[in-house]
């Protein structure tokens, strides 16, 4: 459990899986920064429900694919929370779906910036203060179609078994300065992203061993426990039904 003091940074904090996450790093006693763009409503109302839970929680417009607004974004976090920045959670992402054949360039360049290469620019920015306070937490949001793929996913899929390389390699890294890096795999879970999916599909429920979609707290589950945990490091959780087994 956080100190009261400690903050948590999570990236598409403002709904979906990021919104569970922040609430439930919240309920914790984590204070809570949330990047995002999008529907700025959102956000507040996600910031809201945090402050409900007794702690401090702001949300900050920004776009994760670019290297000097994360720069920029982090140095605002640090002057708005302090530099006891004890978690990262790389959640935010985007979809451009279509087949290989067809694709457009900036569907695939799209993809890769926000989904893979706003991570690393998170923990690029991140990480040299993780280092100074001798500590830290890294949880990245993969997927299981970066670790089986997924016809109609290329960007999607490369972006997310991206993921799977970084907090490998980032683990292995760190690991020395007491700082662990780890991802989590959702399969399909209920979130806006899935909103077209519907249970009625009985062919995906077919492909799905549990049987159902999962939820948003179910990834928060496994965000929460990678979160806790200070020997485990460098590892991909499934949180997928069975899907990927």
């Amino acid at each position: 459990m956080a100190d009261g003091n400690r903050t948590a940074v999570v990236t598409g904090g403002s709904r979906g899986i990021g919104r569970e996450v922040a609430l439930r790093l919240a309920s914790l006693g984590y204070d809570i920064a949330i990047v995002y763009v999008g529907d700025p409503a959102e956000a507040a109302d996600t910031v809201s429900e945090c402050e409900k839970k007794n702690v401090k929680a702001k949300a900050y417009i920004c776009n994760v694919a670019s290297f000097e607004e994360t720069k920029n974004t982090i140095a605002e976090i640090v002057k708005d929370f302090g530099s006891n920045i004890a978690a990262l959670v790389n959640n935010a992402g985007i979809t451009r779906d279509g087949l290989i054949a067809m694709m457009k360039e900036e569907d695939w360049d799209s993809v890769i910036s926000v989904n893979l290469k706003g991570a690393f620019n998170m923990i690029r920015h991140l990480s040299r203060l993780f280092i100074k306070n001798k500590g830290g937490r890294i949880v990245n949001i993969s997927s299981v179609s970066g670790l089986m793929g997924n016809a109609g996913q290329i960007n999607y899929s490369a972006s997310k078994a991206g993921i799977v390389g970084l907090t490998k390699s980032t683990a292995r890294e760190l690991a020395a300065k007491n700082v662990t890096c780890n991802a989590v795999a959702p399969g399909f879970i209920r979130t806006d992203m899935t909103k077209n999916i519907t249970e009625d599909n009985s062919e995906l429920l077919r492909t799905i061993p549990l049987g159902r979609m999962g939820e948003a707290g179910d990834v928060a589950d496994a965000v929460v426990f990678l979160l806790s945990s200070p020997y485990i490091t460098g590892e991909v959780l499934r949180v997928d039904g069975g899907i990927a087994m």
